[in-house]
């Protein structure tokens, strides 16, 4: 009920015929995602199956009863061969037809198991199917999370160059009012103008790109999210100076059996565990207990509604018995079958024992990854701060004479590479923090 007012709620204005665009934080955009993606829908229909397959087992330990109605005619009767000695006339043979024109019954059956080694273990088994489902869910929660984190920083940082772009192509726009007005006063050359017309040409191409770039990001986004692709969305910048990278300690380490991935394979471990003890118990009996009941009829003439004084006679048979199943011999296939299923578990373990050291590797190169993209955040920080510095004082300089175009247009052409390579840093940095935060198994957090 809450996942369809949260839809409900971000729809409401789109449903309104309302054609602004929904601003979307990342905690929203994750919030959306695991209602709406594909996946996590079916890994929560998966869940409800898991709940109905424990019904169905459940239903083979209880009574199971069962009727049956039944009437027949019968044109010709089966003709009998009786000897002529019942009748006084030895030596010969006589035609009789027995039973009835008409006969109709109906019959009640009940039947309990009592003792069923495949119930009883289909039981167990179909509740840790369940359990699977559920950490299942929760392992396809966080695949989601992970591609719709990743793509919403990539849009961000997209985002924060064109907003680099866009300030520079300002500054150029106004060293082409400068120039123009200086070209008019013959106090500058036509080729100084050129060359900044020329740079901001180049820097509305790049623009341009950029643009094309966000609106295919923004629709991978909706695509991960689930979201209709024609919602129009926002992705809102963020204060740079707002991010306190953090460094991880090489010593840290993970109980990677807290992984879902692992809980994962245990599930399955103990699947193939129920499977083999079920192939086992084929060897075990089966009791159990029926009981049926019918009520019969037999005459010349159509029975329903009709007792003896029309030639219609009725009676009941009932029976109770207790069933004993004793498996014997059956080749050696139930032998066969349970070192398959000691193959299968084998098998598994060799994948556990695989993710066990994938997940490993994956933390320690996280750690790594995400402390040198620290490094190189610091770094370029330090360089867009020096080129603001350059580039303000060989604008003051150029202002003032003592420095030439040439001079400007290269100072503004390292600021503008080095905020995109801080920008790129930056993308660098919130990646390596999404796969720290898969390894150490809290991508939850980015929920908070």
């Amino acid at each position: 009920m809450k996942s369809k007012l949260f839809l409900l709620l971000f729809f409401l204005p789109v449903l309104a015929g309302a054609q602004e665009a929904k601003t979307l934080t990342l905690k929203e955009a994750l919030q959306y995602a695991l209602q709406a993606n594909r996946d996590a829908r079916k890994a929560k229909l998966d869940i409800e199956n898991g709940q109905y397959q424990v019904d169905e087992v459940r239903a083979r330990a209880l009574p199971q009863v069962s009727g049956s109605a039944s009437t027949t005619y019968n044109p010709i009767l089966m003709l009998s061969a009786v000897p002529g000695e019942l009748a006084g006339r030895p030596g010969e043979t006589f035609l009789v037809a027995f039973g009835q024109k008409w006969n109709a019954g109906a019959t009640v059956s009940v039947n309990q198991t009592i003792f069923d080694n495949s119930v009883f273990v289909g039981l167990k088994a179909a509740k840790t199917t369940a359990e699977f489902y559920r950490i299942n869910a929760q392992l396809t929660e966080e695949q989601i999370m992970e591609q719709v984190a990743t793509t919403y920083y990539q849009v961000l940082v997209q985002r924060q160059q064109l907003t680099v772009i866009d300030s520079t192509l300002k500054n150029m726009l106004t060293t082409k009012k400068v120039l123009q007005s200086l070209l008019d006063n013959g106090l500058a050359k036509k080729i100084d103008l050129d060359r900044v017309v020329v740079n901001i040409s180049n820097m509305q191409s790049r623009r341009q790109q950029l643009l094309n770039g966000v609106a295919l990001l923004e629709n991978q986004l909706k695509f991960y999210m689930g979201m209709p692709i024609n919602t129009p969305i926002i992705v809102p910048d963020i204060d740079l100076n707002s991010i306190r990278p953090q460094a991880v300690a090489k010593a840290d380490s993970i109980d990677v059996n807290s992984r879902t991935e692992m809980q994962v394979l245990r599930k399955q471990e103990q699947l193939l565990n129920y499977q083999k003890t079920s192939i086992k118990g084929a060897n075990l009996p089966t009791v159990s207990i029926g009981g049926n009941y019918s009520y019969n009829a037999l005459g010349n003439k159509f029975p329903l509604f009709k007792g003896p004084s029309q030639g219609v006679n009725w009676f009941d048979v009932s029976s109770i018995s207790l069933n004993i199943k004793v498996p014997i011999f059956n080749g050696g296939a139930t032998k066969s079958k349970v070192k398959q299923a000691d193959v299968a578990i084998r098998k598994l373990n060799e994948d556990i024992n695989y993710t066990k050291l994938a997940l490993n590797l994956s933390f320690e190169n996280a750690k790594t990854k995400i402390n040198n993209s620290i490094i190189t955040l610091n770094t370029q920080k330090e360089n867009v701060q020096l080129a603001e510095e350059v580039y303000f004082n060989t604008m003051n300089n150029y202002n003032n004479g003592l420095a030439t175009l040439t001079d400007l247009l290269n100072a503004e052409n390292s600021l503008t590479e080095a905020q995109n390579n801080y920008s790129a840093a930056l993308l660098d940095y919130k990646v390596s923090e999404i796969q720290l935060l898969k390894a150490q198994g809290n991508l939850q957090s980015l929920l908070n």
